[in-house]
C-alpha cells in the first residue's frame, strides 16, 4: 500500500535551516508530482510546495517562496523540503503528499507528518 514516512522536524531558532524527508513506497514515485503541506494549530491544512515528475518543475506558496527550495531523488524515492530563514509564522505540521489516480477516481495520500517548531 502506499506509504509516505516524513522525517526531519524539530525545534530551530528564527533565522535557521531544516531539512525534511519524505519517503515514499507503494507506488512508481518517479511518475508522480509530489507536494509538501503545513497545518499549524487552529489554521486549514495549506499548501507550501510541489515538484513535477519530470523536469522537476516546482511551485512554491509565495509565504516560502526564495526561502524554501523542494526536491526529489527518485532513486531513493525521497522528496526533500530544504527550509532556510525559518520564520516564527513557520511553525507547524508539515505533511508529504501525493495524489493517485486509482480505479474509483483520484485520491490524496498523506504521511503522519513531521513537527517544525521554529522559536528562540
Amino acid at each position: 500500500q502506499v506509504q509516505l514516512v516524513e522525517s526531519g522536524g524539530g525545534l530551530v531558532q528564527p533565522g535557521g535551516s531544516l531539512r525534511l524527508s519524505c519517503a515514499a513506497s507503494g507506488f512508481t514515485f518517479s511518475n508522480e508530482a509530489m507536494r509538501w503541506w503545513r497545518q499549524a494549530p487552529g489554521n486549514e491544512r495549506e499548501f507550501v510546495a510541489t515538484i513535477t515528475n519530470t523536469r522537476n518543475i516546482t511551485n512554491y506558496a509565495d509565504s516560502v517562496k526564495g526561502r524554501f527550495t523542494i526536491s526529489r531523488d527518485n532513486s531513493k524515492k525521497t522528496v526533500y523540503l530544504q527550509m532556510n530563514s525559518l520564520k516564527t509564522e513557520d511553525t507547524a505540521v508539515y505533511y508529504c503528499n501525493v495524489n493517485l489516480w486509482t480505479g474509483t477516481g483520484p485520491n490524496d495520500y498523506w504521511g503522519q507528518g513531521t513537527q517544525v517548531t521554529v522559536s528562540s
